[in-house]
């Protein structure tokens, strides 16, 4: 109940803030940009494959968001808006870059915060190694497999938001990720790598 509790107190402050920005008052959207700059950069980097290339797409889907907001429904939250805005400003700049046949994950050293924090150098290590693998999987499945994995996997978000961002039915959700999940696993296997 709590947990529920901080979650509407966050929307509240999170729809005033949104609300003074549609007046015009552009400094209320910096605690919104900060709020959704990180998930939204993994996001990214997981369709693009760069943090280059993730970083100039928040950027642009910021300013995109900024420059749609009077069309924005308050009542709505921000985030599933927001991601989609972003994802169409991924799908852009992957189409522009089509001629190449891969998108390599360019840079390994993006880190997915851990869960438990932990200074095992040991554990730090193996950690780095699956993620590394991970990311160089994503980078060899097909665009909407790898969307719904970064969606779900890394940013747990849940089927309905997904459904919301993606513009799909909630139950076309699971279907996509049983067959990326599978994807994922193939992709891992041809590495020699056993995925869960």
């Amino acid at each position: 109940m709590r947990q529920e509790r901080g979650e509407s107190s966050h929307l509240e402050v999170e729809r005033e803030l949104l609300r003074l920005c549609k007046e015009g008052g552009q400094r209320f959207y910096e605690p919104i940009v900060r709020t959704y700059e990180r998930p939204g950069l993994r996001i990214a980097v997981g369709m693009l494959g760069s943090i280059d290339e993730a970083q100039d797409a928040v950027q642009d889907a910021f300013v995109k968001a900024w420059q749609s907001l009077h069309r924005f429904d308050l009542g709505q939250p921000f985030g599933p808006w927001f991601f989609r805005i972003l994802r169409n400003q991924c799908q852009d700049m992957i189409r522009s870059r089509r001629s190449r046949n891969r998108i390599e994950a360019r840079d390994r050293n993006f880190d997915i915060p851990p869960t438990g924090a932990t200074t095992d150098p040991e554990h730090i290590r193996m950690r780095s190694e699956v993620q590394e693998l991970f990311w160089k999987a994503l980078s060899v499945i097909g665009d909407e497999h790898r969307e719904i994995l970064i969606l779900k996997e890394i940013e747990d978000l849940p089927y309905a938001v997904i459904a919301n961002i993606l513009e799909i039915p909630e139950g076309t959700v699971a279907s996509r990720l049983f067959h990326a999940r599978g994807a994922l696993r193939s992709a891992l296997s041809e590495m020699n790598f056993e995925y869960p």
